[in-house]
């Protein structure tokens, strides 16, 4: 029985350790018998990495002959793949697990895993381990291609396989995938973080910051693009970092994204950004390369110097706004979006009111907003959080209202304007209204026929929302 338990104190160790580059597969015979007749369901929460994540592991069960299922009551398999930003996000998935357990008991051969960035933190694994028993494997974010094996081994073990790498491993690269999309893919660039902004446990469930080959990159958006793919993004925790531990291959992320214009793919985006590592090269790239949509999530995370000290972040508020300028003097329409906490440990009103000015001088077209939520094992879950969550509550409140008028009088630009559109919904409940995202990924409804989805088409912006537009399909 595999008992691989997580470490923070390891987690946190930057060594210079190779990181090899390796191929999954093949699965032996008896690997590719395990799922035969059997279903399996994925629940996802947290970022876009968690959600690539999840492909990947469907697209493995899928190689073991699972097939997917919507009704969870008709799993044999289960697996939650968990966020640690928050701790609401953790509370729910003890919550979760909770209600499956009821279907443990209808089926006992029910395998039931949990995964992603909760498994990496010890607390999480110690606190499974004695109070959700009932849980059958937990892996972490290191080794999901390991999951056929863990797979084998929990259904011949009486207790939990617990298998989590504190110390991130190879880059998998040939992890087959299943995406539910046929026009948009994720496409990871780089792994991991080395910033340790103080509020954030990324760095320790993710590991350092490990960059994929530009030649495999690249070869993946070729084949998306053969496969009639209309968008892809380009995913890491900070993707503008990418390149930094590739030193023989003397790549940066201007670079990669250069050469990844040169496909012929309509669409392309990446996220995230950290303003620190935010190359100013790149914007030629967005200047001359037309598949290059214009939207940039920038986070600040706080308008206030010393916030933004405490948070470690690296930048001041002056070098961010200075960046934006710059920005916006080459890509005038371009969008701009960013992560703002409020509630951070030590924040006085006069630094609250720093965002705010910051929110209203720079204009954000959306923000994503969060009250400040401690993560145990990060630095500034030691420091003294002296705001009370009512404070916390009302700052939060008096900064959406603020992007809501922000982003309403953004919107309110667009009226009368033709915007093209990638289609990537019908409306189940409206037949016939669709909804489509432009390239500043503003999200748009109009009249149209199924035959859309999945397809670039163009509309006149009618209406303007705070989070949405309405629109009338266009004659091409």
């Amino acid at each position: 029985m595999t008992r691989l338990l997580p470490n923070l104190l390891k987690a946190k160790k930057r060594g210079g350790q190779e990181i090899k580059h390796t191929k999954f597969g093949p699965l032996n015979d008896e690997l590719l018998k395990i799922g035969k007749g059997k279903k399996y369901f994925i629940r996802t929460y947290g970022c876009q990495m968690n959600v690539h994540d999840s492909e990947h592991m469907a697209g493995i069960l899928e190689q073991m002959n699972y097939t997917q299922t919507e009704n969870i009551a008709l799993a044999d398999i289960i697996l939650v793949n968990t966020c640690a930003i928050r701790n609401c996000a953790e509370e729910k998935v003890y919550g979760l697990l909770g209600k499956y357990k009821a279907l443990k008991k209808i089926n006992p051969g029910l395998i039931l895993g949990l995964c992603g960035c909760m498994s990496q933190e010890e607390i999480v694994v110690e606190r499974i381990l004695k109070r959700h028993p009932y849980v059958d494997i937990v892996f972490g974010t290191h080794n999901l291609h390991r999951l056929p094996q863990l797979i084998q081994e929990a259904l011949f073990s009486k207790e939990a396989v617990v298998e989590v790498w504190s110390k991130e491993g190879d880059i998998v690269e040939a992890l087959p995938t299943v995406r539910h999309e046929h026009f948009r893919a994720w496409i990871n660039v780089a792994y991991g973080c080395d910033k340790f902004c103080t509020y954030c446990i990324v760095p320790y469930t993710r590991g350092k910051e490990r960059s994929r080959q530009p030649n495999d990159i690249l070869q993946e958006i070729r084949d998306l693009t053969d496969q009639g793919y209309q968008e892809i993004t380009l995913l890491g925790q900070n993707v503008t970092a990418y390149g930094k531990d590739l030193i023989d291959q003397k790549v940066n992320f201007t670079k990669l994204i250069s050469e990844a214009c040169l496909v012929n793919i309509p669409r392309i985006r990446f996220t995230t950004s950290h303003p620190y590592d935010f190359d100013e090269q790149l914007l030629d790239v967005f200047k001359n390369r037309s598949n290059l949509v214009e939207h940039i999530h920038l986070p600040v995370q706080s308008g206030s110097d010393l916030i933004l000290k405490k948070m470690a972040r690296k930048y001041s508020r002056s070098r961010y706004l200075k960046l934006v300028e710059k920005i916006r003097t080459v890509l005038p329409d371009v969008a701009l979006t960013t992560d703002i906490i409020v509630g951070f440990p030590g924040e006085t009103n006069d630094d609250f009111l720093q965002t705010m000015s910051l929110m209203s001088e720079v204009e954000f077209d959306s923000a994503f907003t969060f009250i400040y939520s401690a993560r145990p094992g990060t630095p500034a879950a030691k420091m003294n959080d002296d705001i009370e969550l009512t404070e916390k509550e009302y700052r939060l409140q008096n900064l959406n209202n603020l992007q809501e008028k922000i982003s309403l009088n953004k919107n309110k630009q667009l009226v009368n304007r033709k915007v093209e559109l990638l289609v990537e919904q019908l409306n189940a409940k409206k037949p016939g209204l669709l909804s489509g995202r432009t390239r500043s990924n503003k999200i748009v409804n109009f009249q149209g026929p199924p035959t859309l989805l999945g397809k670039l088409t163009y509309a006149r912006i009618t209406k303007a929302k705070p989070w949405s537009l309405d629109g009338e399909l266009l004659e091409i």
